[in-house]
């Protein structure tokens, strides 16, 4: 089979493919595990990332999921195709690139879903998506799956917009379409992007390699986390189950800890104290725009429905920090 992964030259795709070529093979459109032949990554650039060596072969296609032909370019022609849909901007840029924003997240979804449609409907499409579609007065503590979708970023709205297209598609026969609804993602290596909840990582990661981390929320915001790891492992099981099993509702919440910049600090210094490690401080920078943003998003998540079929939990912030520290030593 050929696996699709846009977004391909990002972090979680880039950590989505390493993982699929240590497993070697996927639930196929036959409805049995198929190994895998060939890994197309679908991004608008590359890093020089290294990865193993495998029977499997890699591509690193330039090109845009805002581009139907590049779309339709990167699925080619293979009787057995799977697509893990991670491209989109991030929310900080969406707000200020509304256009962009229609353009890539919006409209790169729907190229996707029809290039998935014109393959035909036991091709499996897994798209990430996003707590973000959460907000205003609708939130609960925790949101569930059954939480009304009223965001209130553009980042959210085309995350939102883009899992119920999914939905539809998948009822009307098109493809065997899942959503991960996913949950901040941390530790991120490298450095601060334009997302508004890039200091989450932050927090962690400059502490670790010394630094000063400039936090611009308050010491004690609530948001939902998991680690990388955990999230990679979610999109392959999520892939992987039955669409029996998914049911109507397509999207499916990853489970998370609700996390504050105090309960990382706390779990920091634990990490530091049993491996002799020199932290780098965290200082308050208030950012009103990053706190209004993060401010209308969920506090919480209940990832109930996920771990019923069998998705793996969200791990303790000491085990998230030390897997880190495993894969990215500074």
């Amino acid at each position: 089979m050929r696996v699709i992964i846009t977004g391909g030259g990002g972090f979680l795709g880039h950590q989505l493919c390493q993982k699929l070529l240590a497993c070697g093979a996927l639930i196929g459109e036959s409805g049995a595990e198929e190994p895998i032949e060939e890994i197309v990554l679908l991004d608008a650039q590359f890093s020089p990332k290294p990865l193993p060596e495998t029977p499997i072969r890699v591509e690193q296609r330039v090109g845009s999921v805002a581009s139907l032909d590049d779309v339709r370019a990167a699925l080619g022609t293979h009787r057995s195709t799977s697509i893990f849909h991670l491209a989109s901007m991030v929310s900080g840029e969406c707000e200020e690139r509304f256009d962009d924003a229609l353009r890539v997240n919006l409209d790169g979804g729907r190229n996707i879903f029809e290039a998935a449609r014109e393959r035909g409907n036991k091709t499996r499409v897994v798209f990430a998506s996003s707590i973000a579609c959460f907000g205003g007065d609708a939130m609960q503590e925790p949101c569930t799956d059954h939480t009304k979708l009223t965001p209130q970023t553009t980042y959210g709205i085309t995350k939102t917009i883009c899992e119920l297209l999914l939905n539809d598609y998948t009822r009307k026969g098109f493809f065997d379409g899942r959503t991960a609804r996913l949950p901040t993602v941390i530790i991120r290596p490298g450095k601060p992007n334009a997302a508004a909840s890039s200091w989450a990582s932050g927090m962690f990661r400059e502490p670790l390699s010394g630094e000063t981390c400039l936090l611009p929320v308050s010491r004690d915001q609530r948001h939902p986390m998991t680690g990388y790891r955990t999230v990679i492992d979610s999109l392959i099981a999520l892939h992987n189950l039955p669409t029996e099993a998914i049911g109507r509702d397509r999207a499916i919440g990853l489970p998370a800890r609700s996390v504050t910049p105090n309960l990382a600090a706390q779990a920091l210094q634990q990490v530091a104290e049993e491996r002799s490690l020199s932290l780098g401080a965290i200082e308050d920078q208030p950012d009103a725009r990053i706190q209004g943003i993060v401010a209308n998003w969920p506090v919480a998540v209940d990832g109930a429905r996920a771990l019923a079929l069998g998705l793996p939990a969200a791990p303790s912030l000491q085990t998230l920090i030390r897997d880190y520290l495993e894969d990215f030593a500074p």
